[in-house]
C-alpha cells in the first residue's frame, strides 16, 4: 500500500504540472484524490484531517484573489506603480510593490495582478519585458513567508500547528527581508541595456489611492491582530471584499480561483496518504545548523520536484513531532520555487499569464533569472534561521 500511495502522489504532482488542452489540469488531480479516498487507499480519517488543515487556507485563497482583482479594478495598483513610472527608482518601486502585494494579499494575487501591469510598464519604458515581468514571480517566493496569509503553505502550517502572525514575524520576517533585499540587488544588477522610449508617460489618477490605502491598512491590522483575537484571516478578507464589492457594485464571481482550490484539495489528499511512508522524520531529527540546512535544502528540492504544496503537506505529520522545524520547512518550500518554474502554483500561473500576453518563457529562461536570486536567498535563509531559531 505504501508504494501505491507514493506512486499516486507522484502521478498527481506530474498531472498538475502537465498542460492539458481540453480539460483544466486541476480536474484530473482532484478526481484522483477523491478516487483514492473513496477506494480507501487514502484512509478516511487521514482525508478528514487533510480537509481540516486545508479548509481555512482555501477559504482565504477563494476570497483574497477576487479581493485583489476588485481593488485592481479601482486603479489602485496602476496608481501606485504609475507614481514611480517616470522616476529614477522605478525598479526599486516595482520590486517593493510586488513584495508588499505578496505579503498582504498572497503570492497568487501578486502574480495575477502585477504581471500584466509590469509587462505594460516594461514596454512603455523600453525595458526588457521578461526581466521586469518576472519580478512578481520572484517575489511570490521571496516575500511569501512574512505573514500566514502570504502563502497557502503558511496558512496550512499555521492551522496545523497553531502558528500566529507574531511567530511568523519573529522567525521568518528577517530571513524574508534579507532574501528580498539581496534578490532585488542581484536582479537589478543583471538588467539588460534599455532602449529609449518615445511614449509619453500617462498622467496617473490618484483617486484610487484614497480607496486602496484604507483597504490595505484594514488588511494589515486584521491579519496581524486577528489571530490574537481568534479572527480568521478569511473573515478579514471577506469584510474587505464585501465593502469593495458594494462600492464597485459588482460581485467578482468569475475571479474565484476554483482551479487552484481544486488542485490544492486533490494534492492534499494524495500527499496526506503518502506522508507516513516518506523519510521526512529522519531529516527533521537532524540537530543544529546542519539540520536547518538539511531541512531547507530537502524541502526546496522537493518543492521543485513535485511542487511546493505537496512538499509541505507530506511534512505535516512529522512536524507534529518536530514543531520547531516548521520555519525551516516553510523557508524551503516557499523560497525553493525561485529555482524552477514548476516549483509552485504561482510560478506556473505566471508562466501561463506571460504566454497569454504573448511572451513565451520556458523553464530554462525562468531558471536563469530565478537561480541568480534564489540560491543566495536560500543560503541567507539558512544562516538567519540558525540565528533567530
Amino acid at each position: 500500500m505504501a508504494a501505491v500511495r507514493i506512486t499516486l502522489l507522484v502521478i498527481g504532482s506530474i498531472t498538475a504540472l502537465v498542460p492539458w488542452r481540453r480539460v483544466p489540469g486541476w480536474i484530473p488531480v482532484l478526481a484522483l484524490g477523491v478516487a483514492a479516498t473513496a477506494a480507501r487507499i487514502v484512509p478516511w480519517k487521514v482525508a478528514a484531517d487533510s480537509a481540516h488543515d486545508l479548509g481555512p487556507a482555501l477559504a482565504f485563497l477563494l476570497l483574497a484573489v477576487p479581493l485583489a482583482v476588485v481593488l485592481d479594478e479601482t486603479g489602485f495598483f496602476a496608481a501606485v506603480a504609475g507614481a514611480f513610472d517616470s522616476g529614477r527608482h522605478l525598479f526599486l518601486a516595482l520590486w517593493s510593490i510586488a513584495a508588499a502585494t505578496t505579503i498582504v494579499f498572497n503570492l497568487d494575487a501578486a502574480v495575477v495582478l502585477l504581471t500584466p501591469l509590469y509587462v505594460r510598464i516594461a514596454t512603455r519604458r523600453g525595458l526588457d519585458v521578461v526581466h521586469i515581468a518576472i519580478v512578481p514571480a520572484l517575489l511570490a517566493s521571496l516575500a511569501s513567508s512574512v505573514l500566514p496569509v502570504s502563502n497557502l503553505t503558511n496558512l496550512i502550517a499555521a492551522a496545523r500547528l497553531d502558528l500566529t502572525s507574531a511567530g511568523f514575524l519573529r522567525h521568518l520576517a528577517l530571513p524574508s527581508l534579507a532574501a528580498i533585499a539581496i534578490g532585488g540587488w542581484l536582479h537589478s544588477r543583471a538588467a539588460p541595456p534599455t532602449r529609449p522610449s518615445t511614449v509619453p508617460v500617462e498622467a496617473v489618477d490618484r483617486g484610487p489611492l484614497r480607496i486602496g490605502i484604507p483597504v490595505v491598512a484594514w488588511l494589515l491590522v486584521g491579519f496581524t491582530l486577528g489571530d490574537r483575537l481568534g479572527v480568521p484571516a478569511w473573515s478579514v478578507a471577506l469584510v474587505a471584499l464585501v465593502g469593495l464589492s458594494v462600492h464597485r457594485r459588482t460581485v467578482p464571481w468569475r475571479h474565484l480561483p476554483i482551479g487552484a482550490a481544486g488542485l490544492a484539495t486533490g494534492l492534499g489528499l494524495l500527499a496526506a496518504g503518502a506522508a507516513p511512508h516518506l523519510p521526512v522524520d529522519r531529516i527533521l531529527r537532524i540537530g543544529g545548523t546542519g539540520g536547518v540546512a538539511a531541512t531547507v535544502g530537502a524541502t526546496a528540492i522537493a518543492a521543485n520536484a513535485v511542487n511546493n504544496l505537496p512538499a509541505l503537506l507530506v511534512t505535516l505529520p512529522a512536524l507534529d513531532l518536530h514543531p520547531g522545524r516548521v520555519w525551516a520547512v516553510l523557508a524551503g518550500v516557499n523560497l525553493g520555487p525561485t529555482l524552477w518554474v514548476t516549483g509552485a502554483l504561482s510560478t506556473l500561473l505566471w508562466q501561463a499569464t506571460m504566454r497569454r500576453l504573448g511572451h513565451e518563457v520556458n523553464a530554462a529562461t525562468y531558471a536563469r533569472h530565478g537561480a541568480r536570486v534564489g540560491l543566495p536567498a536560500l543560503a541567507v535563509a539558512v544562516v538567519l534561521l540558525a540565528v533567530v531559531g
